[in-house]
Order: structure tokens, then sequence, then C-alpha cells
């Protein structure tokens, strides 16, 4: 394995964004993402459908895609695009179904004229109650929505990505990627499942000069709890009456959860996420916690680092490793 220079990377990165800069000052400073392609899943609400709009009104070439075409949310979109004359796009996506993700990619990347700048893996459902409640109907949604359908979705890019020998995939984890309460189903084990998928994706992908970033939010009020209650009370209604009675408190609330005291502004999450694509290549943080208040999975985070370039930062996969926590 050959040594990965990243500090070099990023000066030569950092020389050609000033002489751009110079060159174009005001697009620079208004238009960060002026050049880019992103292709964003389930874009159809929440901190999809808001990224969508602000990566284009940052200058990116936005592919935003979603389930269930035709939809109101398509539409709303595709106004908002011909309104502001933005470069946004929205195509048919359902990150569960492989000849969805193909086709999906493959007009994505007619649309981008090439290979995609930026992947960001936003797709994701969740479920409420004990783990011992989660039947293999929800087991099996959660875990192909949110890890395998980010795996589709990587393996689709990653080809015409490598080739160009640059891109970013942003996968949305969550801080209960790293921190577990209960009654919260497979939630927090698909989420722990994405973030490692992505730092070994990370580690991986260093030779081909295209980066991993995990984003870890913490609760925001978007649809996401509407969504969590709908798949809850599905579940509820499934549960035979001798596990609804070993766990009465939890199996109670499913279904009846909801944002009310969430006053965090989502557009957090979007903002972050421009701010990481941004970045001079070579650059990019492996994590990023983006909420308000105590954000405990830091401490994971600081830890995991330090664990893993004590473990491997010698071995034959050091210069990886290094590149990905050292910067």
């Amino acid at each position: 394995m050959s040594k990965v220079d990243r500090r070099s990377m990023l000066k030569a990165s950092l020389a050609g964004g000033v002489a751009a800069t110079l060159a174009s000052p005001l697009r620079a400073a208004d238009r960060p993402l002026q050049g880019k392609s992103i292709l964003v899943t389930g874009a159809s609400s929440g901190f999809g459908y808001l990224g969508a709009l602000h990566y284009a009104r940052l200058g990116a070439t936005v592919i935003a895609s979603m389930r269930n075409l035709p939809r109101p949310e398509a539409r709303a979109l595709l106004a908002a695009a011909k309104d502001e004359k933005l470069a946004l796009h929205v195509i048919e996506i359902d990150v569960t179904s492989d000849a969805q993700v193909a086709k999906g990619v493959a007009a994505a990347e007619r649309i981008a004229a090439g290979p995609l700048d930026v992947l960001i893996n936003n797709a994701g459902i969740g479920y409420a109650g004990p783990i011992e409640v989660q039947d293999m109907e929800a087991t099996q949604l959660i875990f192909d929505t949110n890890v395998y359908g980010p795996h589709r979705m990587a393996r689709a890019v990653l080809p015409g990505m490598r080739q160009a020998k640059r891109g970013l995939i942003v996968n949305i984890s969550s801080q209960l990627g790293r921190v577990i309460a209960p009654s919260t189903g497979h939630y927090s084990p698909t989420k722990f499942a994405l973030e490692a998928m992505s730092e070994a994706m990370a580690y991986e992908l260093v030779p081909h000069n295209v980066e991993v970033s995990i984003v870890q939010p913490g609760g925001y009020p978007t649809n996401v709890w509407k969504n969590r209650n709908i798949l809850a009370r599905a579940l509820k209604d499934r549960l035979s009456a001798e596990a609804a009675a070993a766990y009465p408190a939890l199996v109670a609330r499913m279904g009846t959860e909801d944002a009310s005291g969430r006053s965090a502004d989502p557009m957090d999450v979007p903002r972050a996420i421009a701010d990481i694509i941004a970045l001079p290549a070579g650059s990019r943080p492996l994590r990023r916690a983006v909420h308000p208040g105590t954000k405990p999975q830091e401490a994971i985070n600081r830890v995991s680092a330090e664990t893993q370039l004590n473990w491997l930062g010698n071995s034959a996969f050091g210069p990886w490793v290094k590149a990905v926590h050292d910067g």
C-alpha cells in the first residue's frame, strides 16, 4: 500500500481554492458548491428536501430522489427550482430496490454529464418499541432501508467516482448511531451498522481519493416522527398479547411519540453537510455531530479514532487510517 500524504493533497486543494476565489470572488463566496453534482436520497421531506434546495441555492446541480413518483413533494421542489432558476432535478429511487437504484444512479450520472461529485445517503426510517417485539417484517424493512440502502447507493456511484479519482459520500447516521436509548427498536442497530460500514469504506477509498463523511444529527422536528409512528402503530397491531404484556409501558408508547418540545432548526443538518462538501478534498471529517446541546457521541468518536490509530496506525493499513483520522 502506498502512503497517502493527505496534507499535501490539502495544500494543493487550498492553492486551487485561493486561485478560484481571486478569479471570481463573488461566485466563490455566494455559491461555494458551484460545479458540484449532488445526488440526495429521501428528498421528499426533512433533511433531504431542505438540503436539496439548499445545495442548489449554493450553486450545485442537485438530483433529488424519492420513492413513489409522481407526488406533491416532487412538484413542489420542481416549482421552487423553476421560480429560482435552480439546477435541481427530481428522479425516482427506492433505496430498497436494486433495479431502481441502478436505474436512478444512471439517470443522475446522465444529468451530471459524468460521475457524481457527492452522494448524500439521507433516506432512512425509524421504529419504536423493545427489540423483542420487532418482528421480521419490521426488522427486514429497517435494515433494508437504513443499511442495505446506503450500501446499494454507494456501490452504484463508486465505479464512476473511482474512475474520476474524486468524490464524497455523506451518510446520515444519528446520535443514536453511537449511544443507545431503550425502546427505539432496531434504529440504533442499523445506525451502528451504517457507522461501521462508512468507516471501513473511508479507509478503503483513500487510494481512490474518495472520501466518506458521517453526519450524526440529534432529534429534530421533521416528518421522521410522523413516519415512525405510522410504522410503529402497524407493528403494534401485529403484536401478540404475550409480547405486548411483557413490556406494557414501552408498548403503550409505540406510535404516540411526536416532535413536540423539539425546537432545533432542521436546516442545521443541510448547512453542516454543505460546509463539509465545500471543504477542500483531503480535509473533510470522518464524523460530525450536528445538533444543539450536549453531544455524548463526540466522546465516543474521539476514543474510537484514538483506538483505531493506536491499533492500526503502524500496520500495513496505517497510511489509510492516518489519512482518515489525522487529516
